[in-house]
């Protein structure tokens, strides 16, 4: 057995709600193996919460859709550049002894988050998107900012979304990682249900006022 979380778009703040799910998980690295334990995981959810609109985001979803928006395929166009929500959180990060490596732009999501100097630059200190500068607190500030204006600025996508309200990441285990696209994906569901994504992200300011209110 494994135990994992679900997010809940919620309309009113922090616009998130965490459900943790026990299901039985099927060991291995194998795309066969992570939907078995997707389907098992969603499966012990419906159970709790019938009613609710069900998606996996990630490479590994058995919907098409959940693979197009997760955070190594969902792309956003920003200051005349093209890129990926990873490429860009990769790029975005500033170490004591380095970055932001701004070329990694222009890689792969996955050359990205692989570069050695992302793990050989010393301690992160913070993130500097285009010279906007993010703290790493609240943890997931910056990630969740960075994956809702690329979901905003993909209006098919975005206007898809709002379909469902409850979302999953097979990949993400919050005792190994920080950052989960199920998680900012119900924000943006959250906001959008609460009628505030424009204010939200009219400014970085905003939008940490707004989500991570108690965190500040």
């Amino acid at each position: 057995m494994a135990n994992r979380p679900v997010y809940l778009a919620k309309n009113s703040a922090p616009y998130v709600e965490c459900v943790n799910v026990d299901f039985k998980f099927y060991n291995g690295f194998s795309t066969k193996q992570k939907r078995l334990s997707i389907q098992s995981l969603h499966t012990a959810f419906l159970e709790i919460y019938p009613n609710k609109n069900l998606l996996e985001i990630s490479s590994k979803s058995e919907n098409p859709f959940g693979i197009e928006i997760s955070a190594f395929n969902l792309k956003f166009f920003y200051n005349d550049k093209v890129f990926t929500v990873e490429s860009a959180y990769q790029a975005s990060k500033v170490f004591e002894s380095g970055g932001p490596y701004v070329d990694l732009l222009d890689k792969t999501s996955r050359d990205a988050k692989k570069d050695e100097r992302i793990k050989g630059s010393g301690q992160l200190t913070n993130f500097n998107f285009f010279d906007e500068i993010f703290p790493l607190e609240p943890v997931n500030y910056f990630y969740d900012w960075l994956y809702i204006n690329a979901l905003n600025f993909n209006s098919d996508l975005a206007e898809k979304i709002l379909k469902y309200d409850a979302f999953t990441d097979i990949e993400f285990n919050p005792k190994k990682s920080l950052n989960c696209q199920a998680k900012a994906a119900a924000i943006f569901v959250g906001l959008n249900q609460a009628n505030l994504i424009k204010d939200a992200l009219s400014s970085k300011e905003n939008f940490l006022n707004m989500v991570y209110s108690k965190e500040v």
